[in-house]
């Protein structure tokens, strides 16, 4: 009996210890939004973190103690405080965002919140307001304007590590909220599809990041994170209307009537209690500049998430795209003198729809602990009139993450992912595809340094055929997995002085698309490669990112080398191509066909420098990026008129952005300079192919593969606090260039913008 009274008057002095309560809300100081999953430290021991709302409690023992609150990418709040025996008290905050561009927050590096300056590879971040700048009507055009990127007739590349692959295949994997968006057949970008209208920012890898992310990562990673709701509503409505204006070779004019494009875009966020909603949809209308070119496409988004009641942190919720599209896509031109007029054998009109549906569930605990279950389902439906184009695929993709924060700056993070896709095609047959993955990634902060590490181990197969393991530069086929390595390390050498450098291994497996594609476009032809192997690489760079502020200015210089490896490449390659029974080539025998080429090497340089501040009484930002690259086939043969540069790449590249803002006028510049194409299929110069299926190229492309530069201007004016009115100018001097063989790039075009943001 007297040890149960003890225990009980124990209990009774341990509840009233703790019965004092302090409680709040914190909020970003300027916007007033509430901040989600701020941390609250007491005592530099236990603590807790915001839920949806901004709100958290601690109970703690009556007395004196010290209260740490932060937040990544704002200022740090430190109080003491005094409670009373029974005292409940309220203590809101108000956090100060740091205006520092070095202080950006990033999610894709690590798979895990963290500040630019701690990234140990070289990122870029791309923010909505640039997106409304450029009145993108496709995605492409806004990562085109990013230094050290390049898209190929849609095809990404970064740092020169892809060239033209007929949309078939990628070395940058492409993501939305960190799950992929590649195609399952093709394993290509479906530009129109990603939800540019609902975007929170664009975050970009470049380098090897396949020991995060896997396969398609090999050359980098796009990851597009949607926005969630603040506290108040908001919508957004974009709308614009553009024309195409003449060229300057008015040989090239094919219409009576200028050819025009209009869309719409629409966006509106709001909390409802513990569920978050967001609805996106876009309208885009496009006759476009050549002949036998158009696109309709309607599209819409539905995200939605729920903060449950009754377990703290728990959230779960659905996210869906859905488009459809009508459009006929520009191949290759008639010729030279009719370079906006397609050859009519080469039309290839395409119907179908898009969808995703991504479910997912997210637990994130006080100790530090955050349990992520992630999955998408992904189908591709192409319609054709001509029935030997048709197919349609299934993906089903699930993840599960773990991840654990230590009080001692490590961050550690497990998971583990499959993915199954089924495609029906009259392209390529019938075909399915499974992969797995599991994978780790360890980042530990000191002081004055930051340390990463991560492996990945993947599993491929597509029908029959598995993963091919490459240890060392040895291939091991007995052992279907192949396993990928990181590694990497930042070092503050001063207050905003950054050195890092990195190290990663990539890994690509061929999609279905490139080994099995059988087809023809007029004369054109692209013939399948069952025996295509995948490819390995790795990547390594040393740099530094300097920390700019004088006065009301503040920004960053980033300076990176980078060199980066390639066994086994794999390269789309137009060529002759007949079977070896056959004494001499047709047409029938001419086209192209993804090969491995064997081994490649890419090193450079990567220098960019963004800041934005005052100037003269100008609310100014700027961008300006320079890349320099030396692509190299290590195996090139010299006693062939084959070229040593890998195909399709640019030794230089400048580009740069630029926004001034005073009162209600802005004004802005987008300019991209590439030096000439380093090589491209020498076969594309031969007479029977200018002749047959490309006239007039070798007459064309010597004079005009000389480099070139392509601006952009626009003026907006701000009607009142919710609307703006804008014009862009797009090629501005009606510049005259071409991309790849046969693709000569847009005219002069005009748009008219109107956005409402209420």
């Amino acid at each position: 009996m007297r040890k149960i009274l003890h225990l009980l008057i124990l209990f009774l002095f341990s509840v009233s210890g703790f019965s004092q309560v302090i409680t709040g809300i914190i909020i970003d100081k300027d916007t007033k939004e509430s901040l989600t999953g701020a941390n609250i430290i007491l005592d530099k021991t236990n603590g807790t973190i915001t839920d949806q709302n901004g709100r958290y409690q601690i109970k703690l023992s009556a007395g004196t103690h010290h209260l740490s609150y932060n937040f990544i990418g704002y200022e740090t709040i430190e109080k003491d405080i005094t409670i009373k025996q029974g005292e409940t008290m309220v203590v809101n905050i108000s956090m100060h965002a740091k205006s520092q561009l070095i202080n950006e927050v990033v999610v894709s590096a690590s798979k895990f919140k963290q500040k630019i300056s701690d990234v140990t590879v070289s990122m870029a971040v791309i923010k909505p307001k640039a997106i409304d700048n450029v009145n993108a009507a496709n995605s492409e055009e806004v990562f085109n304007l990013i230094p050290g990127i390049d898209i190929f007739d849609s095809q990404p590349s970064i740092r020169g590590g892809s060239g033209y692959s007929y949309g078939a295949g990628s070395r940058v994997l492409v993501m939305v909220d960190d799950l992929p968006v590649l195609s399952p057949d093709a394993s290509d970008v479906k530009w129109n599809f990603l939800p540019m209208e609902n975007i929170s920012q664009i975050e970009v890898i470049k380098g090897a990041a396949s020991a995060l992310f896997g396969s398609s990562a090999l050359n980098g990673v796009i990851n597009l994170r949607t926005a969630f709701p603040g506290d108040k509503p908001k919508t957004k409505i974009t709308t614009f209307s553009g024309i195409y204006m003449n060229p300057r070779n008015s040989r090239w004019i094919w219409w009576e009537t200028n050819p025009i494009f209009a869309g719409s875009s629409f966006l509106h966020t709001q909390k409802f209690g513990n569920l978050d909603f967001i609805i996106g949809a876009n309208l885009f209308n496009d006759q476009g500049y050549r002949e036998h070119e158009s696109q309709l496409r309607e599209r819409i988004n539905l995200n939605l998430r729920w903060h449950d009641k009754k377990i703290k942190g728990l959230s779960y919720g659905l996210n869906t795209n859905y488009m459809n599209l009508d459009q006929q896509t520009f191949f290759i031109w008639k010729s030279d003198t009719a370079a906006y007029q397609q050859n009519e054998d080469a039309l290839a009109p395409n119907k179908g729809y898009r969808l995703t549906m991504d479910p997912y569930i997210t637990l994130i605990k006080e100790n530090g602990i955050t349990h992520k279950v992630r999955s998408r389902y992904f189908q591709v439906n192409n319609i054709n009139e001509d029935t030997s184009k048709t197919s349609i695929t299934n993906n089903y993709f699930m993840e599960y993450q773990f991840q654990k924060r230590y009080k001692n700056n490590l961050t550690f993070v497990l998971g583990f992912n499959g993915s199954v896709s089924g495609v029906s095609s009259s392209l390529y047959g019938n075909h399915s595809s499974s992969s797995g993955a599991i994978f780790s990634q360890f980042d530990k902060k000191f002081n004055r340094l930051v340390l990463s590490s991560g492996i990945r181990t993947d599993y491929f197969r597509i029908d029959r055929e598995e993963t091919i393991t490459v240890l060392f530069g040895d291939t091991m086929r007995d052992m279907p997995l192949q396993p990928t390595f990181r590694m990497g390390a930042t070092y503050r050498l001063f207050d905003f002085t950054f050195l890092r450098a990195s190290y990663g291994q990539g890994y690509r497996f061929p999609s279905i698309a490139e080994k099995y594609t059988a087809t023809s476009l007029g004369a054109l032809n692209i013939f399948p490669n069952p025996a295509l192997e995948p490819e390995i690489g790795w990547n390594t760079e040393i740099g530094i990112k300097q920390g700019l502020s004088v006065g009301k200015w503040n920004g960053y210089l980033d300076i990176a080398g980078f060199m980066t490896k390639y066994k086994n490449m794999m390269e789309f390659t137009f060529g002759v191509y007949m079977p070896d029974s056959q004494l001499f080539p047709t047409l029938d025998d001419i086209g192209f066909k993804s090969l491995n080429i064997g081994n490649a090497q890419i090193t450079g340089i990567d220098v960019s420098i963004m800041g934005k501040g005052s100037v003269v009484g100008l609310n100014t930002d700027f961008l300006l990026g320079y890349t320099y690259i030396n692509p190299v086939n290590l195996d090139y043969d010299k006693d062939t008129t084959q070229s040593k540069f890998l195909k399709y790449r640019y030794l230089h590249s400048l580009k740069a952005s630029c926004n001034f803002e005073k009162d209600k006028f802005s004004l802005g510049f987008n300019i991209i300079y590439h030096s000439k194409l380093l090589a491209i299929d020498s076969i594309f110069l031969e007479k029977i192919i200018t002749t047959e299926i490309l006239p007039g190229f070798s007459r064309y492309y010597p004079k005009h593969n000389k480099g070139y530069i392509v601006s952009d201007f626009r003026l907006s004016y701000q009607v009142t606090s919710a609307s703006r009115v804008s014009f862009i100018l797009k090629n501005l001097f009606n510049k005259e260039y071409m991309t790849r063989p046969g693709d000569v790039r847009p005219p002069l075009n005009i748009t008219f913008q109107y956005l409402l943001s209420i």
